[in-house]
């Protein structure tokens, strides 16, 4: 979120200047005869255009509307974690708060190594685009595919790549933090397979990668799922503490939710 700290400031000075704009019609308006006929177009000028809004605060970090969106669309890359019908703002709003808690405790617990090289990001996003349903038919392991894969869903490269790093260092976190011992029993990423990955392709009409090409990623998730509930504690804690004010009450209730599937940070 750093890149936008930025575009953040220029929004609040925009709205300053609108704000002082706005104040300097009003007083050229009051200062008019009674008998003038107001101008359709200055009239129309003073009203407030909304360009954004914050929606909160964690940990002095501005989330704003735009942030939400964001995030919505680029749930696509993440399917399987986040169906389209449970693709909501609320949700949305929830991993933005959960992910910005997280990353904001990795920036103070330098001792754990959650770096991710440019080859196990190569590798992990060449996954990806042999297990995105949609990729089945646009067939995105090759160069056109996958652009035109990054075009029908309004991506750029550099968002992918800087959102899946991320992903990839988030996950890598909260194994080290809560994950230490926990093994995943073969039998169960099969289970997972046959019940979430081949399901999802068939109601694709597509063929399902194959099993070992996608274990890696199953069992990510199945770790994520094991660890959840340290996680909400541990998120919740933090929350007590004053870390998120909510400041759209139409995100309030995503602060309390406890059946977001995809509490793990959203990643």
């Amino acid at each position: 979120m750093k890149r936008r700290k930025h575009c953040r400031v220029g929004l609040m000075q925009i709205a300053l200047a609108g704000f002082c704009l706005s104040a300097t019609l009003v007083a050229q308006t009051t200062a008019t005869p009674p008998t003038a006929k107001p101008d359709a177009t200055a009239a129309s000028s003073q009203k407030p255009v909304l360009l954004d809004h914050v929606v909160a605060i964690i940990n002095g970090e501005v989330l704003l509307e735009s942030d939400v969106q964001e995030e919505m669309r680029l749930a696509v890359l993440q399917p399987i974690t986040v169906p389209a019908g449970q693709n909501t703002g609320l949700r949305a709003a929830q991993r933005l708060i959960n992910r910005t808690l997280i990353l904001s405790q990795m920036k103070e617990q330098q001792q754990i190594d959650y770096a991710v090289t440019d080859e196990e990001l190569k590798k992990s996003l060449d996954d990806l685009k042999n297990q995105l349903p949609i990729c089945g038919q646009l067939q995105c392991s090759s160069l056109e595919g996958w652009q035109k894969f990054l075009k029908a869903n309004d991506l750029t490269e550099q968002e992918v790549n800087d959102r899946w790093r991320q992903r990839l260092e988030i996950l890598k976190f909260i194994q080290m933090r809560f994950g230490s011992g926990i093994r995943i029993p073969r039998q169960d990423i099969e289970k997972y397979y046959k019940t979430n990955v081949v399901t999802a392709f068939d109601k694709m009409k597509q063929p399902p990668p194959p099993l070992a090409n996608v274990s890696d990623r199953i069992r990510e998730i199945l770790l994520q799922q094991q660890v959840n509930s340290l996680l909400r504690d541990w998120l919740r804690s933090l929350r007590e503490q004053g870390s998120v004010q909510i400041l759209d009450s139409a995100y309030g209730k995503s602060i309390t939710s406890s059946d977001d599937e995809d509490s793990g940070g959203g990643a």
